[in-house]
């Protein structure tokens, strides 16, 4: 297994993108993955959330029970998942919104970013899942950075919706990763 992966947030977030995002990259490397979504009836605003797996063999669920990376967009991310990661996994954090207060496990790497303020900063409100995903590319080692920002160019170039300033909110989100 390469990665097991939860992206979640609330609804409009871009949370469930983030997950095709990486089962996107997954396949261009031609290894098998899985992309599972989990949401409320009012998406926009309700918490949702995806597991993704991604592996060199064949995946038998596409449940994950033992998180490596977690994607919490908000506090209510953090209290639903981080008991599920495996010691010595990832928690991307979303630090915008998440308090700055709480006390997160020692056994894991706690990886804080500014998500909001770097989307505002880069006038790309619906760029958090980006920035999201380039503090990921930063702190795993699942995908190397550039082939990360190529696969979240490609994606949406595929479907018709470039925006440069994804990239600058990919790179922002490498660039500000606070461990």
């Amino acid at each position: 297994m390469i990665g097991e992966i939860v992206c979640s947030g609330f609804g409009g977030q871009g949370v469930l993108v983030a997950g095709m995002i990486l089962a996107y990259a997954g396949m261009g490397q031609d290894k098998y993955v899985t992309w599972f979504p989990s949401y409320g009836a009012e998406m926009r605003g309700g918490t949702a959330n995806c597991n993704v797996k991604i592996s060199e063999d064949e995946i038998a669920s596409p449940y994950v029970k033992e998180i490596d990376v977690l994607l919490a967009m908000n506090e209510t991310s953090v209290d639903k998942f981080e008991n599920q990661i495996k010691a010595g996994g990832v928690m991307v954090v979303n630090s915008s919104i998440v308090s700055p207060n709480r006390d997160f496990r020692s056994d894991i790497k706690v990886v804080k970013v500014p998500a909001n303020e770097i989307a505002r900063r880069e006038a790309n409100p619906k760029g958090l899942n980006i920035i999201m995903l380039g503090a990921m590319a930063g702190a795993t080692e699942i995908f190397e950075p550039d082939y990360l920002k190529s696969a979240v160019d490609k994606y949406f170039a595929d479907k018709g919706k470039v925006n440069p300033k994804n990239s600058l909110c990919f790179d922002a989100g490498i660039n500000s990763c606070i461990i």
